[in-house]
C-alpha cells in the first residue's frame, strides 16, 4: 500500500476546498430554492413571465448569485488539481479542465436570463410581438437554459468522477466515501446523457442528482 505524505500546499488547497465547497452550497440553494424556483410555474408561461416581470430584482439576484457560484466552482476545480496533480498529474489535469469546461459552460447559458429580461422589458422594439407571444418565448429561454445545464452537469459528472478515483489512489480519505464519489458523479454523468437520449426519464426531475449531493465535497 502506497501512502502518499501531504504537502503544506495541499493542506492549503484542502481549506480552501471547505471553504469553497460551504460558499458553494449555501449560494446555489439560495438562488435556486428562494430567489429563483418560486418564480417558474412550470407549464405556466404566463404566470412565470408576470412573476419575473414583478419580482425583476430578485430575479437578477439569482443570476448573479449563480455567477458567483460558478466563480466558486473554478477554485474548487484548481483547488482540487493541487491537491491530487501529485497523484497523476495528467488524469487531475484532465478532471480540471472538465469542471472549468463545467463552469465555463453554466456561465454562458446565464445569457438566456437577460434574453428573458429583455423579452419582459416592454421595450418599443418589442411591440411586434404580442404578449402571449413574449411569454413564450420567455419560457423557452428558461427551458433552454435548463438544457445549458444538464451539458454542464455531463462535463461535471465527468470531471468529478476522475477527482474521485484520484482520491481512491490516494488513500487521504476513506476508500469507501473516495468510491462513493466515483458512484455518484458517473451516475450524474450517465443519468444525465439517458435523460438526453430519452426525454421521458425526466420524470424523475433531480432525483439522480441526490448521490452527487452528498460527494460534492470531494469533486
Amino acid at each position: 500500500m502506497t501512502l502518499h505524505t501531504i504537502e503544506p500546499e495541499q493542506r492549503t488547497a484542502a481549506k480552501v476546498v471547505g471553504f469553497i465547497y460551504v460558499i458553494a452550497i449555501a449560494t446555489s440553494m439560495f438562488a435556486e430554492l428562494y430567489a429563483r424556483g418560486p418564480l417558474i410555474v412550470r407549464g405556466d408561461a404566463m404566470q412565470t413571465a408576470i412573476n419575473i416581470a414583478a419580482s425583476e430584482r430578485l430575479f437578477r439576484i439569482s443570476t448573479v448569485i449563480h455567477l458567483i457560484t460558478f466563480a466558486s466552482d473554478a477554485v474548487l476545480a484548481v483547488a482540487l488539481y493541487v491537491i491530487l496533480k501529485r497523484i497523476n498529474k495528467n488524469v487531475a489535469l484532465l478532471a480540471a479542465f472538465w469542471r472549468l469546461a463545467d463552469c465555463s459552460i453554466l456561465a454562458v447559458i446565464m445569457l438566456s436570463d437577460f434574453a428573458v429580461l429583455r423579452l419582459l422589458s416592454g421595450a418599443d422594439y418589442l411591440r411586434a410581438f404580442d404578449t402571449q407571444q413574449l411569454q413564450a418565448l420567455a419560457r423557452l429561454f428558461i427551458s433552454v437554459q435548463a438544457a445549458g445545464f444538464q451539458i454542464g452537469f455531463v462535463f461535471l459528472g465527468l470531471g468529478s468522477t476522475l477527482f474521485s478515483w484520484l482520491w481512491l489512489k490516494s488513500r487521504y480519505i476513506p476508500r469507501a466515501l473516495a468510491a462513493w464519489g466515483i458512484f455518484s458523479s458517473l451516475v450524474l454523468a450517465f443519468g444525465t446523457l439517458a435523460i438526453m437520449l430519452f426525454p421521458s426519464l425526466g420524470v424523475v426531475g433531480l432525483t439522480y442528482m441526490a448521490p452527487m449531493f452528498f460527494a460534492s465535497s470531494l469533486s
